[in-house]
C-alpha cells in the first residue's frame, strides 16, 4: 500500500492510506456491490457520493492547472447517469451529491430546466438523497427555488442514520452574510453566518453519535477554495470531539488532509476533464470500528481511512 498524499503543511498520518487502484477505470461495471470485490467485511453504512457535476449547456472552458481541468458541461450529465447506474448497482443507504449540481444558463428558466432535467436523473437511484448547496446551486436561481425543484430539506440540516450522525453545512452567503441567489456571489468568497455556527455547536452537543459534516466549500485551510472563517467551523467540530470526518468539493480535485484528528476528504469533480473516463464518484463504507473506507470510480481516489 502507498500512504496517502498529504499537503506539506498537514502533519503524516499513518492512518491514511490508499488502497489498490480505481474499482472502474473505464469499460463496464461491475455487477458486485465494491465491498464485496474488495472481500471485506459488510460495512454498518453504505453511502454514495458524488460532487461538482456542474450540469449546463456550455461550452467548454479552460481553467488554470493543465488540460485535466477542462470543464466539459455537456458530457456531465452522461457522466453522471454513469454514476447513478453505478449506484443502482451498490444499493447505498443513501446518496449524497455535494455542490455544484448545475452550472449558469442565460436565463432563470433555462437554469430552472437543467436542474428539472438533472434531478430526474438523481432520482433514479431509488433511495434517500441528500444536497449540499454548491455556488452553482444558486446562480440564477435562489435557495428557495432549488429547493421547490429538488427533494432538497433546507439549506443546512442533520440527520441520523445507521448509529451515525451526519450534518450538511451551507456556505453560501456574502461577506454581508446574504444568502447566494441571482448571481449576487463570488467563489472565493464563502462564509458561514454566526447563527449557522452557533447551530451547529447545538447539534453537536445534542448528539452522542460519531459525525461526519458534508460541505462543498473546502474547509481544511485558508485557500481561496475555502470557506472565509473556516476556521472557526473547524474549531468547533474538534471541540466537540464527535466529528470523524469532513466530505467537500468544490476544487474539483482528489485532496485529503488530517487537522486536528478529523479527516478532510475532498472529491474529484464530474465535470473535470473530457469523455466519460474524466468523472468521479465514489462509495462511503462506515465501519463499526469507525474506520471509513472510501471506493472511488474512474478519477476518484481509494482511501481507507482509520479513528
Amino acid at each position: 500500500m502507498n500512504h496517502a498524499k498529504q499537503p506539506k503543511d498537514a502533519p503524516f498520518s499513518r492512518r491514511a492510506f490508499l488502497h489498490g487502484g480505481a474499482l472502474m477505470l473505464g469499460g463496464l461495471l461491475m455487477g458486485r456491490p465494491a465491498w464485496v470485490e474488495a472481500g471485506t467485511k459488510r460495512p454498518i453504512l453504505r453511502i454514495g457520493m458524488v460532487a461538482d457535476v456542474h450540469h449546463a449547456d456550455h461550452p467548454v472552458r479552460g481553467r488554470t492547472g493543465g488540460p485535466d481541468n477542462i470543464n466539459l458541461y455537456r458530457q456531465s450529465m452522461g457522466k453522471f447517469r454513469e454514476a447513478v447506474e453505478r449506484f443502482k448497482i451498490e444499493k447505498p443507504d443513501f446518496v449524497v451529491e455535494l455542490g455544484d449540481f448545475i452550472d449558469k444558463a442565460p436565463t432563470l428558466e433555462q437554469e430552472m430546466e437543467h436542474l428539472r432535467n438533472i434531478e430526474k436523473v438523481y432520482a433514479g437511484v431509488r433511495c434517500e438523497r441528500h444536497y449540499v448547496l454548491g455556488n452553482h446551486c444558486v446562480d440564477a436561481l435562489n435557495k428557495e427555488e432549488f429547493f421547490d425543484i429538488t427533494e432538497a430539506r433546507a439549506p443546512h440540516y442533520s440527520f441520523d442514520a445507521g448509529g451515525f450522525h451526519f450534518v450538511i453545512l451551507d456556505s453560501c452567503f456574502t461577506e454581508e452574510l446574504e444568502p447566494y441567489g441571482r448571481s449576487n456571489w463570488d467563489w472565493t468568497n464563502a462564509n458561514l453566518p454566526p447563527d449557522q455556527l452557533d447551530w451547529l455547536v447545538r447539534d453537536l452537543g445534542k448528539t452522542g453519535l460519531p459525525t461526519i459534516v458534508l460541505a462543498h466549500q473546502r474547509l481544511d485551510g485558508d485557500t481561496r477554495y475555502d470557506v472565509r472563517n473556516a476556521a472557526a467551523a473547524r474549531k468547533i467540530m474538534a471541540e466537540s470531539g464527535k466529528v470523524s470526518a469532513v466530505f467537500q468539493g468544490h476544487s474539483h480535485r482528489n485532496d485529503y488532509r488530517q487537522v486536528d484528528g478529523i479527516h478532510y476528504i475532498t472529491l474529484v469533480a464530474v465535470v473535470a476533464g473530457h469523455g466519460s473516463e474524466n468523472s468521479g464518484y465514489s462509495m462511503v463504507s462506515l465501519h463499526g470500528d469507525a474506520s471509513i473506507r472510501i471506493d472511488g470510480f474512474r478519477l476518484q481516489q481509494n482511501l481507507f481511512l482509520e479513528k
